[in-house]
């Protein structure tokens, strides 16, 4: 039997090892046996109560069995943090390999306690690369990357990305997005957007005026965004703008409210058609994009949510991790330009913005194949 450790440490995370952990309690050898001894480690870098019954009780993920109990911090305490916890980890259960996925700081840490303990590493999500060195996460993607032993890819543009830095291509399988999987078995689940804005005592005429004329749905949370208080009123400026046309709805996270406080910049939230919402669970945010005239966003995961949903995107970075959104999917980068915001937005609106397509491997059943390559892989 192969001993193997997943690990998850903040909200990227968990939509992705949920049906992973799925895919190898359902998983078969030939002969019917069991053949995994799965434990499921949480760092904690991200952990709550509110966000455990938002994330792990509505995707089914088990209960953890081991929380590290990390917490907040800089990148380099949090990441230190994670290593010491960790290492006694793997000295107690002696895996056969350690399965970390995303681009996240428990990702990196873990990999590092991993390949210096000559433990093997497999790296899910691997390869995307937005190419801006000032993004925490790609540093994080392609350090794990350089020390994975199997990497599983969700876009063939990944594969180029891996060989430019000199990965072997026989250490790369191509199997779809983990994403995707949770997403198609969760769609049809998902809370309606006025079940959500009601749940948040939201007056039922302003429900019923979002209901009339659609919304666009916006979020917003990474530094280069929301840090500099230039650009955060840019942002908030353009939004206020799009919401003269249609309803705004802004699920607003910790980092960007707090940033809206320290800047003074409250005015632009004070408005009947933006409605400012706090972060929500998976389902309640799933309902909003299906429902959404169009989405604006600065995450890579709704990127590739609403091209799997077929709604439209505008992306508020000068990058993308992600490019097959854009190439394939409903995607539209457009940085931070206030007019170039409006004029996409309105484009949409008159036209109806990207029909795209699904992208090769988006079929719900990326962590299955996985899984079975796992099992070939380390048999």
């Amino acid at each position: 039997m192969f001993k193997l450790i997943c690990v998850v440490g903040a909200r990227p995370n968990f939509m992705k090892i949920a049906p992973v952990m799925e895919a190898f309690s359902n998983y078969k050898a030939s002969d019917s046996s069991e053949i995994f001894n799965v434990k499921l480690v949480h760092t904690g870098q991200h952990y709550d109560d509110n966000m455990k019954a938002q994330f792990f009780t509505q995707l089914g993920i088990p209960e953890p069995d081991i929380d590290l109990g990390v917490g907040g911090g800089s990148h380099a305490v949090q990441t230190a943090d994670v290593m010491k916890r960790f290492e006694p980890v793997m000295d107690d259960f002696q895996p056969d390999a350690i399965i970390v996925v995303g681009d996240v700081n428990s990702t990196i840490a873990c990999a590092l306690v991993s390949v210096k303990k000559q433990v093997p590493v497999i790296h899910i999500e691997a390869g995307l690369r937005s190419y801006d060195r000032y993004m925490p996460e790609e540093i994080n993607r392609v350090l794990t990357d350089q020390i994975s032993d199997r990497l599983y890819i969700t876009e063939r543009s990944a594969e180029a990305n891996l060989a430019r830095e000199g990965i072997d291509t026989d250490r790369v399988c191509f199997v779809g997005n983990v994403m995707i999987d949770t997403l198609k078995k969760n769609a049809q689940k998902a809370v309606s957007f006025s079940e959500t804005l009601k749940s948040y005592y939201v007056p039922a005429e302003i429900i019923s005026q979002v209901q009339d004329s659609n919304y666009s749905l916006v979020t917003m949370h990474r530094p280069s965004n929301v840090d500099e208080p230039i650009v955060l009123e840019r942002l908030l400026t353009a939004i206020t703008k799009t919401s003269q046309t249609i309803p705004v709805i802004f699920p607003v996270h910790p980092r960007t409210s707090s940033k809206i406080k320290e800047f003074k910049l409250d005015k632009y939230l004070q408005n009947d058609q933006v409605i400012t919402l706090p972060p929500l669970g998976y389902m309640q945010l799933v309902g909003l994009m299906k429902s959404a005239k169009l989405v604006i966003t600065d995450s890579g995961g709704i990127q590739e949510e609403t091209t799997a949903l077929g709604v439209p995107c505008i992306t508020i970075r000068e990058n993308t991790e992600r490019p097959i959104t854009v190439e394939q999917g409903t995607n539209t980068i457009v940085g931070t330009n206030s007019e170039l915001i409006q004029e996409t937005f309105e484009e949409i609106i008159n036209s109806g913005g990207k029909s795209g397509c699904e992208p090769e491997y988006w079929d719900g059943h990326a962590a299955e194949r996985i899984v079975a390559d796992i099992a070939k892989w380390l048999g």
